[in-house]
């Protein structure tokens, strides 16, 4: 999404409401056929200019409280909707928890901290008074290491992805907020995501992401689908070109979301990602956003020029009913119409004084109140989930847990609390981030202004202060990768370096290296102290060329942890919790193994059609592609180690169901996510795990899954994952791990069919704690 300045130009006035609500325990939730009903009945009341209204985006009477809205319909009731930014908190506003990111909780691998983060999302984001969620993100899936949304998402593997879509989407919805999953489709890269301009007032277009059926099916509508069976109430289509048109006006896109996935609600377009009329309406677009908001802002292409389109019947009536029957059945469904929270007055003051700064007139003219504080005690899980998301990948003569050391060091410019003040950057403000300060969150509008936070620094001086140690500190890239330890005596037994790469909607990062002179800095440090820590805060896939060196003992992968960043570390290294998490994505031993480059053509582009992005590597991305191509990860996928020994039993248990055909059953109907009977349970897999350590511990086993060779066509993946679970086992505890297939889970997309296909022959299944080290393997046909 596109946020621009553009918010107090509307001529609008701002109600401050003295006596406003809080949040509220929301209503149960009314079935998808009686909240169909009754927006039917709804819908049925207005005339033809009301009905557009409502599918054109614009401003509540509220002011700028919203970065997108549905006005209200006073005579009706109807007191609008409010749209709000973004997957890891509320956006551009005060009084709430800056959350983990996607990429973080995806390294958590576990479900109920995907779900748990989500309800207390969902929470916030009602306590304010926005009625959707701008979130969860599938898209991008993380097709280039560099893309800059990356860690919004939930990483490049489909399965994994999926679950943690279904999970955000049950949590957000939970409380009575829309989930709006995004961005579909293929939405894979930020250069030329959208249109540019040239000087002589040529259009050039959106890159377009030239995706196959197969792999769009396989891979980047996968977790689509999850997100649909979960009940979505909304998703959001994307800037990008797919297969040469638009996103939202894709029809053979929008027909396999509407129609193959049964997807009931609304599709809304990201921010001025609609470009013309009559083609978008038609071909599935339900919601223009942000809609006519100001002459001065982007096009808005719904609105009056819809009206006209209906008038003239390029668009039928009949379908400008059904856009506004789909935005208000999610609306009625989750009872938004009873007790809903009003909004917080402090959106509009808080947003425009970033914007414009305290002294503008155009800030000034919303009078400054105090915000609502929605945090609650969020900051519990966050400081849980943060720790869960932090990968131990190297742990030399477990040096981890920290136990009787009472000299340390810190290194680094990403250990202190931001220079900046309270962080919040947004789109297109400093490509490579801030220089002094942690890095927590990255950028865009997916980002969060903080009402807390809690440095690495801070945190990690506390506890040494109450262990009686001491902490120096060094926090001068520049200083420390000129060598300048000048003021370091004695050598620390233990120095954390804490490096940082930041990542920001609006632009990709030029490479996946760590910035601010990180590398020199571990190498500095680590030259001079003999047991070097490195935690990595950063947006996924980093280069690490520093990995082997001896003296750097341990290396922890922190992503984006959110406001409790210091606490979380804290906890692991001195093990209060243990390191659990396991890497969502893979980590090269450089750049080029990773995968395909990001298209930037650098000559001069002139052509309005010259972006392209063919996605010829087809589902090989990741670890996929590392194995396709016998590359070697300097960390593979699924990998992430333990304070604690784990050892998986050699056997597999494998139950598959009797006399399956190999298509879907159609007579058993379909529902928001497809054919029933693809989600049907047709194996399942049994292994045994034990802690063999001296401590207790979680672990993640791991089940992919290799398709039969001869009877799957060409450009299969030699292995997928199919299951995984977070087990907590005390020492020497045993536990068997059964992981429940359903029929899309063995089946691969036939493209000439357009079925879900389950293939003749036997399929190979094994397990392991990543999709390297697998322990148990057994070979079994499906179709009997």
């Amino acid at each position: 999404m596109r946020f621009r300045d553009t918010w107090a130009l509307v001529a609008t006035s701002v109600l401050l409401q003295p006596n406003w609500v809080t949040a509220s325990s929301p209503p149960s939730a009314l079935s998808w056929k009686e909240a169909s009903k009754k927006a039917s009945r709804f819908v049925s009341q207005l005339d033809t200019s009301e009905t557009i209204g409502l599918v054109s985006g614009g401003y509540l009477s509220k002011g700028p409280a919203c970065v997108g809205a549905i006005g209200a319909i006073e005579r009706l009731g109807f007191e609008g909707i409010c749209f709000a930014d973004g997957p890891s908190g509320y956006a551009r506003s005060d009084g709430v928890s800056v959350f983990p990111s996607g990429i973080t909780v995806a390294a958590t691998w576990d479900r109920q901290l995907m779900y748990q983060r989500a309800v207390a999302l969902g929470a916030e984001f009602r306590a304010k008074g926005a009625h959707v969620h701008l979130g969860p993100s599938s898209g991008p899936m993380g097709r280039h290491a560099q893309g800059g949304r990356n860690w919004e998402s939930f990483g490049p593997d489909p399965y994994l992805a999926g679950i943690a879509m279904a999970a955000s989407v049950s949590g957000i919805q939970s409380v009575g907020v829309q989930a709006c999953s995004k961005h579909f489709i293929g939405n894979e890269q930020e250069t030329q995501r959208t249109t540019s301009t040239l000087d002589d007032g040529t259009t050039i277009e959106a890159i377009s992401s030239n995706i196959d059926d197969r792999t769009l099916h396989e891979l980047y509508l996968w977790p689509f689908a999850n997100a649909v069976k979960a009940g979505t109430a909304t998703i959001m289509c994307s800037y990008n070109r797919v297969n040469g048109n638009y996103s939202c006006a894709n029809p053979e896109l929008l027909s396999i979301l509407k129609d193959e996935l049964a997807f009931p609600g609304y599709v809304v377009s990201d921010w001025y990602a609609t470009h013309e009329t009559t083609s978008f309406a038609n071909a599935g677009l339900d919601v223009e956003m942000p809609g006519n908001v100001s002459s001065l802002a982007g096009p808005a292409y719904f609105g009056d020029l819809l009206l006209e389109a209906v008038n003239n019947g390029t668009v039928s009536k009949a379908r400008l009913v059904n856009m506004a029957e789909r935005l208000l059945t999610p609306y009625f469904a989750l009872r938004q119409d009873k007790n809903f929270p009003s909004l917080d007055p402090a959106n509009g003051p808080a947003m425009l004084t970033y914007q414009y700064g305290h002294g503008s007139p155009l800030a000034a003219y919303y009078p400054e109140v105090p915000a609502r504080d929605v945090r609650r005690d969020h900051a519990k899980l966050i400081r849980k989930v943060g720790a869960a998301g932090t990968v131990l990948l190297k742990n030399l003569n477990g040096v981890l847990p920290l136990k009787r050391q009472k000299q340390f060091g810190i290194f680094g410019n990403d250990a202190s609390y931001p220079a900046i003040g309270s962080v919040y950057l947004d789109i297109g403000e400093h490509p490579e981030g801030f220089e002094m300060g942690t890095l927590d969150i990255g950028g865009g509008s997916g980002t969060v202004r903080h009402t807390n936070l809690v440095a690495p620094l801070d945190a990690i001086q506390k506890k040494v202060d109450a262990l009686g140690g001491r902490l120096q500190v060094l926090l001068d890239n520049n200083d420390i990768a000129d060598g300048l330890f000048r003021t370091i005596y004695p050598t620390p037994e233990v120095c954390f370096v804490f490096i940082k790469a930041y990542a920001t909607e609006g632009s990709d990062r030029q490479s996946i290296e760590l910035a601010w002179n990180a590398t020199a800095v571990v190498e500095k440090t680590a030259a001079m102290c003999p047991s070097t820590i490195v935690i990595v805060h950063g947006p996924g896939v980093v280069a690490m060329p520093w990995a082997d060196n001896e003296n750097v003992t341990a290396i922890l992968s922190a992503h984006y942890p959110g406001e409790q960043s210091g606490n979380s570390i804290v906890d692991v290294l001195w093990g209060a919790v243990e390191p659990s998490g396991r890497l969502p994505y893979s980590i090269p031993k450089k750049q080029s193994d990773y995968g395909p480059p990001l298209v930037n053509l650098t000559e001069p582009v002139t052509g309005s059609d010259a972006w392209h992005a063919d996605f010829d590597e087809g589902q090989m991305i990741d670890y996929r592609h590392f194995e396709a191509e016998g590359i070697e990860p300097l960390y593979e996928f699924g990998f992430g180690l333990s304070y604690t020994k784990f050892k998986m039993g050699s056997d597999l248990e494998i139950n598959v169901k009797s006399r399956l055909s190999s298509l879907a059953d159609e007579s058993k109907g379909i529902a928001p996510g497809g054919l029933k009977d693809l989600w049907a349970t047709v194996a399942v897999v049994t292994v045994e795990v034990s802690n063999v350590g001296s401590l207790a511990g979680s672990t993640v086993p791991q089940l992919y899954v290799s398709f039969p060779k001869s009877t799957t066509p060409k450009q299969t993946p030699l292995k997928v994952l199919r299951g995984f679970e977070k087990v907590h086992l005390n020492r020497g505890e045993v536990k068997k791990v059964s992981f429940e297939l359903a029929r899309r889970d063995v089946s691969f997309w036939d493209a000439t069919k357009k079925r879900w296909t389950i293939p003749k022959g036997a399929f190979t299944f094994r397990a392991g704690f990543s999709s390297k080290l697998l322990k148990a393997e057994a070979t079994v046909a499906i179709l009997k």
